[in-house]
């Protein structure tokens, strides 16, 4: 089992940084393909950006590409959502996943049933 522990998240105004952590234990996930996903409320669930195990492969929603970079540290078992720019409808909670190996090609990374583990959230507010 992984557990995964997001942090980072609060309250900024627009335009501003932050950057969201995600620290797993239980497992060392250098072999796994990570990803973000937020919830907003009152809206569906939607995929935000996913990285591959080597950190070769990144992947965006077109809301956020340009501003938001994942990348991940394989010593320290963390994975980073560094968000510039920030704007209100980026406000939601953010959730972080993991894909253990193997791949698995049928369930493209920027979906939810990649993902086998989630964290609790952690919620980002952007004030206007």
């Amino acid at each position: 089992q992984v557990q995964l522990v997001e942090s980072g998240g609060g309250l900024v105004q627009a335009g501003d940084s932050l950057t969201l952590s995600c620290v797993a234990s239980g497992r060392t996930i250098s072999s796994y393909a990570m990803g973000w996903f937020r919830q907003a409320p009152g809206k569906e669930r939607e995929f935000v950006s996913a990285i591959s195990w080597s950190g070769g492969n990144t992947y965006y929603a077109d809301s956020v590409k340009g501003r938001f970079t994942i990348s991940r540290d394989s010593a320290k078992n963390t994975v980073y959502l560094q968000m510039n720019s920030l704007k209100p409808e980026d406000t939601a909670v953010y959730y972080c996943v993991a894909e253990p190996p193997p791949r698995r090609p049928a369930r493209a990374p920027t979906t939810s049933d990649a993902y086998d583990y989630w964290g609790q959230g952690t919620q980002v507010t952007v004030s206007s």
